[in-house]
């Protein structure tokens, strides 16, 4: 996997931390300390975004980050807040997933 990739795939991951500081934000008494995370996530995930878009094309950059940060969220969601599980929810997360990594292998 080249550097482009490993800074798509960190950029991925920290988009899933500014949704859950918000989340926690408002489910703990922690609330600015959460939102300072998000924050931070949300710098930091930008910044691996354009380091990755030097050599992934703008398109299929956008779309793995994006779609690292819903299927991420998606997860967390359903395991640590219990948001509601369907069959029609699992299908479209499926879908995202499969998308990811069909642009991943595209070329």
């Amino acid at each position: 996997m080249t550097n482009a990739w490993l800074y798509l795939l960190l950029a991925g991951v920290l988009e899933i931390g500014w949704p859950l500081g918000f989340k926690l934000s408002q489910t703990t008494s922690h609330r600015v300390a959460f939102i300072i995370m998000a924050a931070v996530c949300m710098g930091l995930s930008g910044f691996f975004l354009w380091l990755a878009q030097r050599d992934i094309p703008i398109g299929t950059a956008y779309a793995v980050w994006t779609g690292i940060g819903a299927v991420g969220t998606f997860l967390i969601g359903v395991i640590a807040f219990h948001d509601a599980l369907s069959m029609m929810r699992v299908l479209s997360f499926g879908l995202i997933v499969i998308g990811v990594i069909g642009l991943r292998f595209s070329g």
